[in-house]
């Protein structure tokens, strides 16, 4: 998402970010702390129904080679909302909302991952760990926006990647978003960078599936006047991985649409983020476009993650404003936004694993 933001708003949010999630280390690499067996998977969980997950063709399959539909939340900038990301919240995101899937959404810059990568790479950890006490997946998003040339933060992905995938490599509940959003830069740089990092990560772990951002914020090349075929004819030179789609349902309309239907036949897709809003996550919600990707990303088992599990004050964060200061209600509809609503009724849907 590309949000505006004024001074004072990223001021007030950067002295909310230092609230650390639950269980987060504030110095040193050592092992989070692990949750409560209350709290640990049971065989009704997408993790313990599912397992290692990998590409197989153009489709994300189950450790039993089927064909399966991830749905969930990511998280907004964990220096801004990691109030939002407590126990009682994913709780309630595991049980009361059913998701299968959190999405971790670290900023690189805006005040996130560059400002203190221990501090950050640890608030991740825990995120990860949480993730999986309450057996669902969890996608590493590695959340670059401006500067957008991924190459800009090689250096600092690759020092993240390579802790991230040595920590957790025996886990079989990740998947790595190592570019966000790139834009300004064509698809065969975002390509270049995708094929210097994936060997830094396989060398840690060898299994996990590796989503890879396209050009223009990830639209497959569509809000830069290009399409899908830059990607379908020219993919990255490496295997079990996906290409990110995002769209914003209001902005985003039919060219968008159609672009992705064609893209899903030929490549691998997975959706990390969209929104029923404006490119930006504002404004009026758009719940008849929405539906119709829905629909679409239902037919074609593509996995897709909505943004935001938080209380911005945005029409996009599903929590009314001041829900995470207080502590939730975190179940149920009464702290919901419209979007909030609408979102979590989908993602209840009964999975068909």
């Amino acid at each position: 998402m590309r949000p505006a933001r004024s001074v004072l708003l990223v001021a007030a949010l950067l002295l909310l970010g230092l609230v650390l999630i639950p269980g987060t280390a504030q110095a040193g690499p050592a092992a989070p702390t692990p949750l409560p067996a209350a709290v640990a998977p049971s065989a009704a969980t997408p993790v313990a129904a599912n397992g290692q997950l990998v590409v197989c063709g153009t489709k994300l399959c189950n450790q039993q080679g089927k064909t399966i539909q991830l749905r969930g939340m990511s998280t907004h900038g964990l220096q801004w909302y990691s109030q939002c990301v407590t126990n009682g919240s994913l709780n309630a995101l595991a049980t009361d909302w059913k998701a299968d899937v959190l999405r971790i959404s670290m900023y690189v810059q805006e005040g996130g991952y560059e400002t203190d990568p221990r501090r950050f790479t640890d608030l991740v950890h825990s995120a990860i760990e949480q993730a999986t006490a309450r057996g669902m997946y969890a996608i590493v998003d590695w959340h670059m926006l401006d500067p957008g040339d991924p190459h800009q933060n090689l250096a600092r992905a690759k020092t993240f990647f390579s802790e991230i995938a040595q920590r957790h490599r025996d886990k079989n509940n990740l998947l790595y978003e190592i570019a966000n959003e790139p834009s300004g830069v064509s698809w065969s740089r975002i390509k270049s960078y995708a094929e210097q990092l994936i060997p830094v990560i396989r060398a840690k772990d060898p299994n996990t599936p590796i989503l890879v951002g396209t050009r223009a914020w990830s639209s497959l090349g569509v809000s830069e006047g290009s399409n899908e075929s830059e990607v379908v004819n020219n993919q990255v030179n490496a295997a079990n991985i996906m290409y990110t789609f995002h769209f914003y349902a209001y902005s985003h309309r039919d060219e968008y649409l159609q672009t992705l239907t064609r893209a899903a036949d030929r490549i691998p897709v997975f959706v990390t983020e969209f929104g029923t809003q404006n490119y930006a996550g504002e404004g009026a919600n758009d719940f008849t476009m929405s539906q119709r990707y829905l629909d679409l990303l239902a037919a074609k088992k593509i996995s897709w993650v909505n943004w935001n599990f938080s209380d911005d004050e945005r029409t996009g964060a599903v929590f009314k404003p001041g829900t995470c200061a207080g502590n939730g209600p975190w179940t149920g509809t009464s702290s919901l936004k419209p979007s909030g609503v609408w979102i979590r009724d989908r993602i209840r849907t009964t999975d068909d694993f």
